[in-house]
């Protein structure tokens, strides 16, 4: 993995690598202080129109992975709680009130070698307001499980494949 911390936080000495409980990790050669690289959280929220389909949003062309399409998401802030980081997210994506119910599906992200994510996926109702693209989207859709656009994110194609088996698995 590229090294993407040089300096330690606490003192400002160099970081060198070390071996240390069967990991290298990166240490502070002066006061010894571990530099943690810990995965940044993501929240989506799956949500579903009357005739089944799912809503997704198009990245806008300011933002990494442009044109391409994805479960509505983002990153929570650090001292956000979980779904009022979700709510806040879509709400700012697509200008819906949703209330998130139970976590569906929680991937580790590896597609991007710079940042290692966790995603959450939650199954959520929408509440209000007015459906329109905001923030990080440029675009909103409503997509057949079967038939999705081009997406952003390799998670979210195994979410929607997750959720057509729940699917096939109910109607059994």
């Amino acid at each position: 993995m590229e090294q993407r911390f040089f300096f330690c936080p606490a003192c400002g000495a160099a970081l060198g690598r070390r071996c240390l409980d069967g990991r290298e990790r990166l240490v502070c050669n002066d006061c010894g202080r571990i530099q943690y690289e810990n995965p940044i959280v993501g929240v989506a929220a799956i949500v579903f129109n009357e005739e089944g389909r799912i809503l997704m949003v198009r990245r806008s062309p300011n933002i990494s992975y442009q044109g391409l399409w994805c479960i509505p998401c983002g990153y929570l802030e650090y001292d956000e709680d979980v779904r009022n980081g979700l709510a806040r997210e879509i709400k700012e994506e697509t200008g819906l009130v949703i209330k998130p119910k139970e976590v569906f599906a929680v991937y580790s992200n590896f597609h991007n070698p710079r940042q290692h994510t966790v995603g959450i996926w939650f199954l959520a109702d929408v509440e209000g307001g007015t459906l329109e693209a905001g923030d990080d989207a440029s675009e909103i859709g409503w997509f057949e499980l079967e038939a999705p656009p081009p997406l952003a994110f390799p998670t979210d194609r195994l979410v929607l494949s997750d959720l057509l088996h729940k699917m096939r698995d109910n109607k059994a």
